[in-house]
């Protein structure tokens, strides 16, 4: 099915996003994650993640194929382009169609770990739209696209990054997923601006229950994300104690996915980073 049919407005959707291990043994123990969330949550679809310039395309394609040939459930292969050319793309979609797979989140990707500049390759894209524009017209899939409710760390200012959203719904994508946030403020006024901006897809929050202070610090610093200061001092006083900064974080995520729900959002994103219990107990709760 495909996800921006699953949008419907007549219940929330929940979705899961994974990064795909780097063994085959890591690969089979996600699935088995994924299976036992199928069983408990009945998740709408799942989403695996891609490594910089497809460093892990191959298992992301054994997740994705795996999640949605052996288990049932819709699956969405995150798609990147920073640093590949066109023919990698078309090598790439030769896979995930063969495969039957025809859901994808159209992503530039990250810069390289190492430091150095971001540089389009002959035949590449530059940014995410090009990518989003390169689908539409050359594949019968269905698209979706990162959105930032904080702004794109390398935008100037929110209407600049707002453009750029507004660029990616132009050339094709038909819904999108936030990055992750913590203050809900931030989604309804991103969603008022682009409602405002003319663009009328489904915005879904991602939500990524916190389980770990240091991880979620590093999160943040990366993305340009922020933490609101109750949440930070209430983190801060939980200091090396693991299962208190778990219980502060999964608490906030129910709050937050709540308020959401309540708000108009039309689903929850849940980004698990490959790990059930954090997501599963905010779902019974929300």
């Amino acid at each position: 099915m495909r996800i921006s049919e699953i949008y419907d407005g007549e219940r929330p959707v929940f979705s899961f996003e994974f990064f795909p291990p780097k063994t085959a043994e890591g690969a089979g123990k996600l699935l088995a994650t994924v299976a036992d969330l199928k069983d408990a949550l009945a998740p709408d679809f799942v989403s695996v993640t891609c490594g910089a310039g497809g460093s892990t395309r191959d298992r992301t394609l054994e997740c994705v194929t795996g999640i949605q040939g052996n288990l049932g459930i819709t699956a969405m292969a995150h798609l990147t382009c920073a640093e590949v050319s066109a023919d990698d793309i078309r090598e790439n979609m030769q896979l995930l169609l063969a495969n039957g797979v025809e859901n994808l989140l159209a992503l530039r990707g990250d810069p390289p770990a190492d430091g150095r500049r971001m540089v389009t390759v002959q035949d590449g894209f530059a940014h995410a739209s090009d990518l989003v524009e390169f689908l539409e017209d050359n594949y019968d899939v269905d698209i979706g696209g990162a959105c930032y409710p904080e702004g794109h760390i390398e935008s100037s200012g929110l209407d600049e990054d707002l453009q750029w959203t507004r660029h990616k719904i132009d050339r094709g994508a038909r819904f999108l997923i936030t990055q992750l946030f913590f203050d809900n403020a931030h989604y309804f006024g991103f969603v008022e601006r682009a409602r405002s901006a003319g663009i009328d897809v489904p915005i879904v929050p991602g939500i990524m229950p916190i389980t770990n202070r240091v991880q979620v610090e590093r999160f943040t610093a990366m993305c340009g994300a922020s933490l609101p200061e109750e949440l930070a001092e209430r983190l801060a006083r939980c200091g090396d104690d693991a299962a208190k900064c778990m219980a502060t974080g999964i608490e906030h995520a129910i709050l937050q996915c709540r308020a959401l729900l309540e708000g108009g959002a039309p689903g929850v994103h849940f980004y698990t980073l490959n790990k059930s219990h954090a997501t599963r107990t905010v779902l019974a709760a929300v």
